[in-house]
């Protein structure tokens, strides 16, 4: 008898993540069925999405309920489905609330600590979360991980695919450590001092991979390797020491696991976000021609480089906020989603972006009432902790006057 499609929920189904997912399941439809879908303001391209695949709830965290409907119906119009009407949430909960319900696999492609919510939503309710959202992982790491039974949360990002494909090859007392492995985006082998004038345009041209804004220039500062070591070491319990980073400009070596013997395990296939999202939805299971693979007819060099930590300070910086605990990478997140936006608004520099977010850590030592206390980590003490973070990062680039 032929198993029944796994029912998914997608949570931000047009970005990067969620669009390439919504490939992932039409090539198998056998294998998948989206029911419930949300996203955060392109109402256009999410109704589209809803009425192409006959969704049951839809979700916006921006517009109402009205503009959500009108935008569904527009779009069941064009496609002569008129009869359409699916379940309708807007608001900031809406994703979290879809996310809580049953279904088989919820995955979830948000940008940003917003994800939290919607993450303990699908833990809270048992299924299993195929995590793109790292930053909801990061920010609440000790609720995230208290809400999640073992095996409940699979990760998404290529890198941390990579990992758990690797680590299968052996026991956990057999792992020596991991090994990160990072493109070195579109300024690889640049000195500290080369990187002031950098504009964002330049930022965005990844050498690689095609990914939206924020995650891009993280890639640049290599704000993203770091919040994937701490991810990396919530996820399979690795200390921060035993983590490694190594440059890769391929991208086609996804991360690696040294065992105690001297044997690595690496996994390999051409950059394609497809992979991952497809093992994350069928895990522990593979989809046949989820992605190409590697062509081992053609001639072809892998080149390995060491992190320069002068010129991209993230990544220890992460270690540090990581080994800290409590709400450090919370602000850590914050700051930094404050400084890419400030980047962007043509307000700072390039180097300005990691060289502020350390100050903000460091003053987060200095603001108790910040909340620093992993012991008493809950939703609310994150999100002061966040609030305070992109308030400080404002007030430091001068965007925001400090209160009298």
């Amino acid at each position: 008898m032929t198993p029944s499609p796994r029912t998914v929920t997608l949570l931000g189904s047009t970005g990067s993540i969620g669009t390439q997912a919504i490939e992932v399941v039409q090539a198998a439809p056998d294998r998948f069925r989206i029911t419930a879908m949300s996203a955060g303001r392109n109402l256009t391209l999410l109704a589209r999405q809803a009425v192409e695949l006959q969704v049951e709830a839809v979700g916006c965290a921006q517009g109402s309920v009205d503009d959500l409907a009108a935008a569904v119906a527009e779009a069941a119009r064009e496609a002569g489905h008129d009869a359409y009407r699916p379940e309708l949430l807007a608001g900031p909960d809406a994703a979290a609330i879809l996310a809580g319900r049953p279904v088989d696999v919820v995955l979830n492609g948000i940008t940003g600590s917003i994800g939290l919510a919607p993450t303990l939503a699908a833990l809270g309710a048992g299924t299993t979360l195929a995590l793109a959202n790292k930053e909801s992982l990061i920010v609440g790491g000790p609720l995230v991980k208290a809400a999640a039974k073992p095996g409940q949360i699979v990760p998404v990002d290529s890198e941390h695919s990579a990992l758990a494909q690797c680590l299968r090859g052996g026991t956990a007392d057999e792992v020596e450590r991991l090994v990160v492995t990072a493109s070195g985006g579109p300024f690889r082998g640049m000195r500290r001092d080369e990187l002031h004038d950098v504009t964002p345009e330049q930022a965005l041209s990844h050498p690689t991979w095609a990914m939206g804004p924020v995650i891009t220039t993280n890639s640049a500062t290599l704000v993203n390797k770091g919040l994937e070591v701490i991810e990396a070491h919530l996820l399979f319990d690795v200390p921060f020491e035993r983590i490694h980073v190594v440059i890769h400009p391929q991208s086609v070596v996804h991360s690696m696991v040294e065992f105690v013997d001297g044997s690595t395990l690496a996994q390999a296939s051409p950059p394609d976000m497809k992979l991952p999202i497809a093992l994350g939805l069928a895990w522990p299971e593979r989809v046949p021609g989820a992605a190409r693979p590697v062509d081992w007819s053609q001639a072809s060099t892998w080149e390995f480089f060491p992190l320069d930590d002068d010129a991209f300070p993230a990544v220890g910086l992460a270690k540090r906020v990581g080994r800290a605990g409590g709400t450090y990478p919370a602000v850590y997140n914050a700051a930094n989603e404050e400084c890419v936006q400030a980047f962007f608004d043509g307000r700072i520099r390039f180097t300005d972006i990691v060289d502020t977010v350390a100050r903000v850590v460091d003053d987060h030592a200095q603001t108790p009432e910040a909340g620093i206390n992993s012991g008493d980590l809950d939703v609310e003490t994150v999100l002061r902790a966040d609030a305070w973070a992109r308030t400080r990062a404002r007030t430091v680039l001068g965007l925001e006057r400090t209160p009298a």
